[in-house]
């Protein structure tokens, strides 16, 4: 188009856009999550990361978005929604298009709660929120689609290209993300991890008065939930102890037992013979004398 019809690179990019959206619609089920890649391998990975990372909080992230207020919340919504919208895209271009709308919310949403533009440095950890915040589906291979697909000068340049790189950094960050990451110690990650607790939750007196009471009341019944697991997890932890000391025991009875039988062995003497009846006719051995005859006497 531009060497031999001299068309001008506008068009050509449009003419670019609509060739993209045809080939990859008619072969979006032959080339997304092939076979011959482990991308599908690497979305059970990442998907599982980040369900396990769902005690994050705002605050461990430097998060600056407050979503007490009614219009942060709803960018936060829809941010999320575009995000998750985009796996339902065939073509590479609307993939891109629902990172950028998503990365526009997160700006709207730091720009209201800060009341000033949002930097760089602002974005990056919301857009890592979002991500843990709404688990995306086979977002490795959305990313990888894009990568491998999508028009090579709309990702090197533009703001399409600068909210696809950050996505590939938040990804990275959560692959990757310990407990120095997010300011803990390596004993209350881990414990975080394994579900045996979860960071503590704001008291109903830390709220503002604007809150409404369902959220108030959510926290409390999260509150109840953890202390519930923890107590669970003792009363688990008791039970299996009991079992070993009652095996321990078992088996320490049976030691002592087996013990004495060695030691005192039980020595069973035959049967004693019977005696024989006095009135037998056993005379000889028995050495008494004959039995008294009846005797008759005339009167």
């Amino acid at each position: 188009l531009q060497t031999r019809w001299k068309v001008p690179p506008e068009k050509v990019e449009k003419a670019m856009d609509q060739i993209e959206k045809y080939i990859m619609t008619r072969q979006y089920k032959y080339v997304f999550c092939p076979e011959t890649t482990d991308d599908e391998k690497k979305d059970l990975a990442v998907q599982k990361r980040i369900r396990a990372l769902h005690w994050v909080t705002p605050q461990m992230l430097c998060v600056p978005v407050n979503e007490e207020i009614p219009e942060v919340s709803d960018m936060v919504v829809k941010a999320i929604t575009d995000i998750i919208e985009m796996d339902s895209k065939r073509v590479p271009r609307d993939k891109l298009a629902c990172i950028t709308k998503c990365s526009k919310h997160i700006f709207n949403a730091i720009k209201i709660t800060k009341n000033e533009p949002a930097s760089a440095d602002d974005f990056l950890p919301t857009l890592i929120y979002i991500v843990l915040k709404g688990n995306p589906p086979r977002l490795q291979s959305n990313i990888q689609y894009i990568t491998r697909f999508c028009n090579p000068s709309r990702l090197m340049t533009g703001e399409d290209g600068y909210y696809f790189t950050n996505l590939c950094c938040a990804v990275a960050f959560i692959e990757k993300l310990d407990a120095q990451s997010l300011n803990l110690s390596q004993e209350d990650f881990d414990r975080f991890m394994t579900g045996q607790t979860s960071p503590k939750k704001q008291e109903s007196d830390s709220f503002s008065p604007d809150v409404c009471l369902g959220v108030k009341q959510m926290y409390k019944n999260l509150d109840l939930l953890s202390q519930l697991n923890e107590r669970q997890e003792r009363i688990v932890n008791e039970a299996k102890k009991l079992e070993e000391d009652l095996i321990d025991w078992t088996d320490g009875i049976t030691k002592e037992v087996q013990d004495i039988v060695e030691k005192y062995p039980l020595d069973i003497k035959p049967k004693n013979q019977a005696l024989a009846a006095i009135d037998s006719e056993n005379v000889e051995n028995d050495k008494l004398p004959p039995p008294l005859q009846p005797q008759v006497y005339a009167g």
